[in-house]
């Protein structure tokens, strides 16, 4: 009885990770601009163009902003992120290394190991005090480069 038990229950543990593993959820937010946590920045994530491969590494600009819209220089970030579904964290461990203009600065060493729901947490230190935001993204199959 207890083996039929284990074996029901890992069955069942696995079913739920395959259903989580579908698609994303209708209502995701994926704007790539939005408010920190704490309203105290304005952020965007800028995705490099044209959209990288699987497994590619590649580079974003984040681009931050006081609450009222004043680039902010000299903050510093600690990069964080995965895919929710699938519970596992980005394949990389992308930073931000450098400010390229004012309030303008380059999240490198990213890459997605495969498609489907990624997030892109950013903490944020910043003349105006901490804060944080998530964005999330969806990560497709690019068109074949002719």
């Amino acid at each position: 009885m207890i083996r039929k038990l284990s074996a029901f229950a890992a069955v069942t543990a696995i079913a739920a990770l395959v259903a989580g593993c579908g698609s994303p959820p209708k209502d995701l937010d994926l704007s790539l601009q939005k408010n920190s946590a704490a309203g105290t920045y304005r952020v965007a994530l800028v995705a490099p163009t044209p959209a990288p491969a699987i497994n590619q590494m590649h580079s974003w600009k984040v681009k931050l902003a006081t609450a009222e819209g004043a680039p902010v220089q000299g903050a510093r970030f600690v990069v964080d992120g995965g895919m929710p579904q699938h519970g596992h964290g980005l394949p990389t461990q992308p930073r931000v290394t450098r400010e390229i203009e004012n309030g303008t600065y380059v999240l490198d060493g990213m890459k997605f190991s495969m498609t489907g729901w990624w997030e892109v947490k950013l903490a944020i230190e910043g003349p105006q005090g901490a804060d944080k935001v998530t964005f999330n993204t969806v990560v497709a199959n690019p068109a074949p480069r002719q």
